[in-house]
């Protein structure tokens, strides 16, 4: 009678050993760059009450993370202007892989899997030809670079799958930057923002631009509603204090909506918007401005403000059952559903700007 260890030992000669699932951790919520008091660069899965399940080293400062659908496997991406994107397994904390685009490219610090897993997608910056790209990543031959194609736009920073139709929705922020000159944003007077609507293959699909008195509105982060509405945070590259719009809504074939118009709390974002989530029911969507120290709920239906909490230095956001969960550099995770915010726990880390939900 064969044994159970011969019978595994045989699974992982053909390469069909059972992956760990993110059941087999504890179910996490979301996943959460950082930093710990020494200095060290960090991974984290956390569930919905902002504990800490596991945490995993990074080699330097990381901004978002992609979780493979299926498996407890997940990409951490360098801030940008970065050249490392590393694949962890989150059962033992192991590199799978490193991946760095090819030459004349770097990542920008998003990514997302495909539906089934079997691709990874990454926005990437082609430097030398102000070009943004998608790449393309083979999962199952061990994350090989298979393709790329065009972003849509300039400076590509987040990207999502649509839910209304098979393909990518991607946040072309419209600012040229180039490693040689670090952050610098070489282009304001020029940039071109948009949001492109692409199929897997590259193909266009839908573009929106803004106005033109909004060209300097820098479109950076998504979330996308089960009805494949799309929200976005923008971040203002022109005058201080001026009275814009930070967080629209779009969906291909209808116009765009620019939430909280008239009102004038959205000065407290400072211009910025670090991230955006659609509550569960996408009745309402919240975004968060760690230069302004705040986080603003919106109503997707009349557009108005519904909410606005105070919270130094916060950046991540994501959706919880009921309401928002928003993490902070101070090492704070917060349950926003009505007001006040209630801390939920208190790290010794300071998190990173994002918060990525796994489901």
């Amino acid at each position: 009678m064969a044994t159970r260890r011969g019978f595994l030992a045989g699974l992982l000669a053909a390469g069909m050993a059972p992956r760990a699932t993110w059941a087999g951790l504890g179910s996490p919520a979301f996943l959460s760059a950082g930093k710990a008091p020494d200095g060290s660069y960090l991974l984290a899965g956390l569930n919905a009450g902002g504990e800490i399940l596991f945490r995993l080293p990074l080699p330097a400062r990381g901004h978002a993370a992609a979780a493979h659908p299926h498996r407890a496997e997940a990409v951490a991406f360098a801030r940008r202007p970065g050249r490392f994107a590393d694949v962890i397994g989150c059962a033992t904390g192991s590199r799978i892989a490193r991946l760095e685009p090819p030459a004349g490219l770097h990542f920008y610090g998003h990514g997302v899997f495909s539906p089934d897993g079997s691709r990874l997608f990454t926005t990437e910056n082609d430097y030398e030809n102000a070009r943004g790209v998608i790449g393309v990543w083979d999962v199952d031959a061990g994350y090989r670079r298979a393709g790329s194609f065009s972003s849509g736009g300039t400076g590509p920073h987040d990207l999502r799958l649509r839910r209304d139709a098979p393909g990518l929705v991607v946040a072309n922020g419209g600012i040229e930057t180039h490693p040689d000159s670090g952050r610098a944003k070489l282009n304001i007077p020029d940039m071109r923002p948009n949001l492109s609507y692409l199929g897997f293959d590259g193909r266009v699909q839908a573009v929106l631009e803004l106005d033109r008195e909004l060209q300097l509105n820098s479109i950076r982060h998504l979330t996308v509603a089960a009805d494949g509405s799309v929200g976005f945070a923008m971040q203002w590259q022109g005058d201080a204090g001026a009275d814009v719009p930070i967080v629209g809504l779009h969906k291909p074939g209808a116009p765009v909506r620019l939430l909280g118009d008239g009102d004038p709390r959205t000065r407290n974002l400072n211009g910025y918007g670090g991230s955006i989530a659609f509550s569960h029911d996408a009745q309402r969507i919240a975004v968060t401005s760690p230069r302004g120290g705040v986080v603003q709920v919106f109503g997707t239906g009349d557009g108005r403000m519904t909410a606005q909490h105070r919270l130094d230095d916060v950046c991540g956001l994501a959706a919880l059952t009921s309401g928002f969960a928003a993490a902070t550099g101070t090492g704070r995770v917060y349950h926003l559903d009505g007001s006040p915010a209630r801390a939920l726990q208190q790290h010794p880390l300071a998190w990173d700007n994002h918060l990525i939900p796994l489901a």
